[in-house]
This record gives C-alpha cells, sequence and structure tokens, in this order.
C-alpha cells in the first residue's frame, strides 16, 4: 500500500499536439497557484500520487496512445502505487459515457473545457488572476501560443469540430500580452497554433486578422522569431504573404495541410480547393514569399483512393519539392462525415502508400539539404545532447523537422542563443555544421 510521507504529488501525462500541450501548461500554472507539488510527463507512476492524462482523440493511433496511457495508470492505482487517476481532454470530451463504462477504476472524466472542474475536483481553487498564464514545460526560449480555439471547417475525415466546438478567435490584446509576458521571462520564439490559424478574427472582427496580430506581435521588443503553425488553404489570405516576406522577425516558414492533390478526393475532403486552385496556392506562396520553407501534411487511404490517385499525389510531391512533409494512414473517425464511406482500402496499403510517399520526400530533403551545404545560416541552439549542439534555422519547427548539428568543441553555449554556422554535411533529415 502506498503511504504518504510528504505534500501530495500531482503527475500530468500531456499526449498529443501542442494545443493540447498548452491546455496542460494552464492547467499546471493553476495547480502550482494551489500549492500543488507537480511533475510533468512522468516516465511512471513512481514518486507520484495522484495522475492527470491530458488525452488525444484525434485519429486512432493517438486514441490507442491515450487508451493505453490510461490503463498503464489504472494499473498502477490498483496495485495502490497511486491514489487517483483523472482523465482530460479531447478522448475523454468524446468518448465519456463510453470510457466511464470501459475503464471504472479512473476517478473521474472531465473534457476539453473543464479546467475548473478538474480544479475544484481535486481540492483547489480556480485563481482568476492567473487567466492568461501557464508554466511552460518547453525549453525556455521558445513557447506555443494559442490564438483561437475550435474550428468551423467542415472537412470530412475531421472529428475537430465535434470536440472543439466552433471557432472563438483570442482578442489581439490578450494575445500581445501573453507573449509579451513570455518575452519579458526570455523567450525568443512563439510558434502560433490554432485548429486553423488563417480563420483568425473572422468570429470576432467580422474579417480575417492574422496579418495584422502578426504585425502587432513583431513590434514587441526582443521577440526574435515569430512561426506560424496550421494555416488552411481555402481561404489563404494574400495580404498574409506580404506580411511575412517584409516583416524580419517573422519566420519564412509555412506550416498549411494539404491533405491530397486529386480533384475527386479534395471534393470528398470538403477542403474548398481542388487540385489546380492548390498548385496555383503553393506557386503563389513561393513567388511571394522568396527563400519560404513550406511544410504539409496528406493524407493516403482515404476512402476508395485509388492507385492512380495515389500515384498523382506522388507525382505532386516529386513535382513541388516540399521543403518539409509529412503522411497518416487514413483514419475512419466516427461521426464525420466520412464516416458515412466504405473505408475499402486495406491498412496493409495504407501503410505501404505511407511508406512510399515518405520513401520519395526523404530522397528531396537529402536534396534540399545538400543544396544547404557551404552556405551560412542564423540558428538558435535547442539544447545539448551528447558531442553536439542540436540547433534549428528559422525554416524548421522543433521535434517535427530537421535539426542542425554543430559539433561542440571547447565553446560553451547556452540553449536559447543565437549563432551562425556554415554547413558542412547533409543527411536526409539532418544537416551537419560548424560555428563561424
Amino acid at each position: 500500500m502506498k503511504t504518504k510521507s510528504g505534500p501530495h504529488k500531482i503527475g500530468l501525462v500531456s499526449l498529443g499536439c501542442a494545443k493540447n500541450l498548452v491546455d496542460s501548461e494552464i492547467l499546471m500554472k493553476q495547480l502550482e497557484a494551489n500549492r500543488f507539488e507537480l511533475v510533468f510527463d512522468p516516465v511512471d507512476h513512481t514518486g507520484i500520487d495522484t495522475a492527470i492524462i491530458n488525452t488525444c482523440g484525434f485519429i486512432s493511433d493517438a486514441k490507442q496512445e491515450s487508451i493505453d496511457t490510461i490503463l498503464q495508470y489504472v494499473s498502477a492505482k490498483k496495485a495502490n502505487l497511486i491514489e487517483n487517476v483523472y482523465v482530460m481532454g479531447c478522448l475523454s470530451e468524446r468518448y465519456q459515457d463510453k470510457l466511464r463504462e470501459e475503464i471504472p477504476e479512473v476517478d473521474a472524466f472531465f473534457g476539453v473545457n473543464d479546467l475548473k472542474k478538474i480544479i475544484s475536483h481535486i481540492g483547489g481553487s480556480y485563481k482568476n488572476n492567473l487567466v492568461g498564464d501557464r508554466k511552460i514545460t518547453t525549453p525556455s526560449h521558445y513557447a506555443y501560443v494559442k490564438i483561437s480555439e475550435g474550428c468551423d471547417r467542415k472537412c470530412s475525415f475531421c472529428a475537430i469540430p465535434i470536440i472543439r466546438g466552433k471557432h472563438v478567435s483570442r482578442p489581439i490584446e490578450d494575445i500581445v500580452g501573453e507573449v509579451s509576458r513570455l518575452v519579458t521571462g526570455g523567450m525568443k520564439e512563439v510558434i502560433l497554433i490554432a485548429q486553423d490559424t488563417t480563420y483568425y478574427g473572422l468570429d470576432l472582427y467580422k474579417k480575417r486578422l492574422l496579418p495584422e496580430l502578426l504585425d502587432s506581435l513583431a513590434n514587441i521588443a526582443g521577440l526574435e522569431w515569430i512561426r506560424l503553425h496550421y494555416t488552411y488553404p481555402d481561404g489563404f489570405p494574400p495580404e498574409l504573404m506580404e506580411t511575412i516576406s517584409t516583416i524580419p522577425n517573422i519566420c519564412k516558414y509555412i506550416d498549411i495541410p494539404l491533405q491530397h492533390i486529386s480533384n475527386r478526393i479534395l471534393k470528398s475532403m470538403h477542403r474548398g480547393l481542388d487540385g489546380e486552385k492548390t498548385r496555383q496556392l503553393v506557386e503563389s506562396i513561393r513567388k511571394n514569399i522568396p527563400g519560404v520553407a513550406i511544410r504539409t501534411t496528406f493524407i493516403v487511404g482515404y476512402p476508395g483512393e485509388t492507385k492512380a490517385e495515389f500515384e498523382e499525389l506522388c507525382r505532386f510531391v516529386e513535382e513541388f519539392r516540399f521543403d518539409r512533409l509529412g503522411v497518416f494512414a487514413y483514419s475512419h473517425e466516427e461521426d464525420t462525415a466520412a464516416f458515412s464511406h466504405r473505408d475499402n482500402v486495406s491498412e496493409k496499403v495504407k501503410q505501404q502508400r505511407v511508406e512510399e510517399l515518405m520513401a520519395i520526400q526523404e530522397g528531396i530533403s537529402l536534396s534540399l539539404n545538400n543544396e544547404k551545404v557551404g552556405k551560412i545560416f542564423r540558428v538558435i541552439i535547442d539544447r545539448e545532447e551528447g558531442d553536439y549542439y542540436i540547433a534549428r534555422t528559422e525554416y524548421d519547427s522543433p521535434e517535427v523537422d530537421n535539426e542542425v548539428l554543430i559539433l561542440k568543441g571547447d565553446m560553451a553555449i547556452t540553449p536559447g542563443t543565437f549563432c551562425t554556422v556554415t554547413i558542412t554535411r547533409a543527411e536526409s533529415f539532418d544537416i551537419f555544421a560548424e560555428l563561424q
């Protein structure tokens, strides 16, 4: 039996995307203010009394990871190694009744908007003076900043609007205030996130105001890099290209999930653009933001995707040579529009297509990286790892993109420091450099 030998310790496990991580950080700040001891992302149950699991419920793999994590901590509770298990977040929002029935050992389930309920349930009180504050869990030089919640899009494969509700923009002054506080605390880079960042402002100000938001943030003294994630192709604001190309501390980096290029599949996905308009958009971004790095994602194995349609996607990737690319196997999600279609591409074929498309991208990435050899870049040091400093250029986002490996030598460099390097060698997804 676990015996209490000190202050009650809460272990917070945060799964899924960066948007989930921000929710976890907000909760942690509140718990800290209530004088709970916290362990973020504990390796296991050791040293904690209560586990709070912030789950992901987006696609099947993420759901399985969430369920496996819940069961791990439930087993620890059954063995009297921890006292309580609480579950929150997207999976809990979407399947709360089913989870409560199938995993009754969990002490309580909470949805995505139940922050105050969670704090109250574990014996704390919500601190109104901390609205907009959070405990940063990323390295101290970069943070994710959520500019809106929810989504008004109707993509046929996506459950996010079901889970998170309609799009709600945060006021510009709230975001600027949050980023200003972060920069005052030493933050060098902010990564703007939402379900759809290009939709920002439409609900609150009756027009898209992402360029204006970026312009306001760019004026914050000491903010070196502003990075933009999750832009949506349909309705991409043309003025956004000018904003990114002309303001020096906005990274020349666009994360834009295109999902496919086949006209039939894009129409079935309810993406709003056909293949030709998708091509035109990518070409326009590259023309109007010289030197931009484009990150995109694609879904393979969508219901009815033929071999010919997949090959069309492969040719598109080969032709447009995206700087960064991710591929997902289609996940058949309940309550989405695509769920009415027969999930008729086998899992084996889906995985083969993922691997084939990523193999194409690996060759493209190696070629693009080789072009950087001998060139000079400004990088930010993220961490030390063995004999190397691990860094990034403005064209790379943390955790998902390429890294720059710099031999440490005799020079001590603090993470968060900007350096100038020369690229000396390239691999498919990493490049090696030496300090200038």
